[in-house]
């Protein structure tokens, strides 16, 4: 294997494990900062000392986990420079301004509001500290908004061209980054799938109280304010999702292939496959399990849509290469100093005729990477380029499935659990606890399922079109990397069994671990308060 090959793997293995790892904390306090912010409202407006009992046992969670989130993400940021100093380097003037707010919105503004929010409970009015909460749910949210802005950019490239002369991506509208549909709906998808995740977590650990017959009253409440927040969660993400997917089919259509499992561009009304095992080497699907119709009404809603199949994205791949390397030729001329004005006309973002050259570069960049000469590349080089432009299969279907499958037992979850706490009948259901319970898992295993669906769809892109990520590491010595990564691996395992521990002690306590010596006793005076 290609020594330059492993370093890019260990490099993506390094950042893949380190971000997966930090998106386990993220989503519940988005959701649990709001499910907090639900519970405090009921305590101002009814008074009831069991609902600001709810906020401050389910804040003690909540501080635990945002902790870990913060120390998480700090490796991250560092990871950019070091690791990827190239991809930092070309992106610098064109998403690093939204990182840099990202890193004020996470690391200051949450954690100031984290202050006021715990040490202010007898310092304001109920209702100011009501509105603490609000802020601290919205910030919270909003750290969120920053990195989908730049993560959405990478996958589809808005508002920056590439400036031959500094070999970097130079903005032209910062409000157009916010603004682009993709990252609209990516923030809204990943905000919801947060929210599912807390909801998810509420109604589990409140289940489990109800299992064992332990403040039930408590219990009750924290579970009715779980299933309604989960259940309008779960609508939302179905919608966005859906959304989500309309959108990647338009700007990402290789991604959209990866997921569907299509190597053909099938004829309308086109088959979803539901199961399959997908050969990369051979460019074909075995025990393709399919139903007819679906997969034109999923993507197009209609029976007249399909979806692009890999083998004729591939076919235009090949000429976006040759158009690549017309913008690759235009661009050695300008770094060599011998550069004339058609050569600078390539890469003018007003020029029109150009843009299919400047645009398809990235193309090229792949070419290059398989072939001595890549203006004279041999058949057998091209066709290795022309394969390297598609993503990994099989991950990449998998993980969408296993996304989906994951969403509906949630979805029955929440559905049932707030049919029958509407009609005050779900004590009966002890299995729907157990299930209640067992089910914690899933909405996290669905939101790394995404980002594997996300971040291994885009492949083999770091700036999807323009960079490609085997260009965009750092030049470190190999065995650096596996020492950091291992590292990490025992660092950030120690910190999840730490923090397990924490919160399981927490967690089985219950509200008896606030001390104000209302639930010392098995049944709990929440249920008269």
């Amino acid at each position: 294997m290609d020594i330059s090959q492993v370093f890019v793997d260990l490099s993506r293995s390094q950042f893949a494990f380190t971000a997966i790892f930090h998106f386990v904390f993220v989503p519940l306090t988005l959701g649990l900062s709001w499910i907090l912010f639900i519970m405090e409202a009921a305590y101002v407006k009814t008074g009831r000392p069991v609902y600001r009992d709810m906020v401050k046992f389910w804040g003690k969670l909540f501080a635990i986990n945002f902790a870990m989130g913060v120390v998480t993400g700090i490796t991250m940021e560092f990871e950019f420079g070091l690791n990827w100093a190239y991809f930092s380097r070309f992106i610098g003037e064109s998403f690093g301004t939204v990182l840099a707010i990202e890193g004020l919105t996470a690391f200051m503004t949450e954690a100031t509001l984290f202050g006021l929010f715990f040490f202010t409970w007898d310092k304001v009015s109920n209702k100011t500290h009501l509105l603490i909460t609000f802020f601290l749910a919205l910030g919270t949210n909003l750290s969120i908004v920053n990195i989908l802005v730049a993560n959405s950019w990478m996958q589809h490239p808005v508002a920056t061209f590439l400036n031959p002369t500094t070999m970097q991506m130079q903005l032209t509208s910062f409000g157009e980054l916010y603004m682009q549909e993709l990252a609209q709906i990516r923030i809204g998808h990943v905000a919801f799938a947060g929210y599912l995740i807390s909801a998810a977590f509420v109604v589990g650990i409140s289940a489990w109280y109800l299992l064992r017959k332990r403040n039930t009253g408590f219990a009750m409440r924290s579970l009715a304010v779980g299933l309604g927040f989960g259940l309008c969660s779960s609508v939302f993400i179905f919608f966005l999702g859906d959304a989500n997917g309309l959108a990647v089919d338009k700007y990402e259509p290789a991604k959209m292939a990866a997921i569907e499992g299509q190597w053909e561009t099938q004829k309308a009304p086109a088959a979803w496959s539901v199961i399959a095992f997908p050969s990369q080497e051979n460019e074909i699907n075995y025990f393709d399990i399919k139903i007819p119709w679906m997969l034109s009404l999923i993507t197009g809603h209609n029976l007249k849509a399909t979806v692009d199949g890999l083998k004729p994205i591939m076919q235009q791949n090949e000429k976006r290469i040759y158009d690549g390397l017309v913008a690759l030729k235009a661009l050695e001329r300008v770094r060599n100093g011998n550069a004339t004005a058609k050569d600078f006309e390539v890469f003018d973002p007003k020029n029109e005729v150009t843009k299919k050259y400047r645009d398809n570069i990235g193309y090229a960049f792949i070419l290059q990477a398989h072939a001595k000469d890549p203006y004279n590349s041999s058949s057998a080089e091209l066709n290795k380029a022309v394969k390297d432009t598609i993503p990994q299969v099989w991950p990449v279907f998998y993980a969408f499935r296993i996304m989906l499958a994951c969403w509906c037992v949630v979805f029955f979850v929440m559905t049932f659990g707030a049919v029958h706490v509407l009609r005050r009948s779900l004590l009966r259901y002890r299995w729907f606890l157990w299930l209640s319970l067992f089910s914690i898992p899933l909405p996290y295993i669905a939101s790394e399922a995404g980002w594997i669906v996300a971040e291994m769809g885009r492949q083999p892109w770091v700036i999807n079109g323009i960079l490609p990520t085997s260009l965009g590491v750092s030049t470190l010595v190999s065995w650096n990397i596996v020492v950091s990564l291992a590292f990490f691996a025992l660092l950030y395992f120690g910190l999840f069994i730490i923090e397990l521990i924490i919160m399981f002690k927490v967690a089985r306590k219950g509200p008896k671990s606030l001390g104000n010596g209302r639930y010392d006793s098995t049944k709990g005076v929440s249920d008269v308060v």
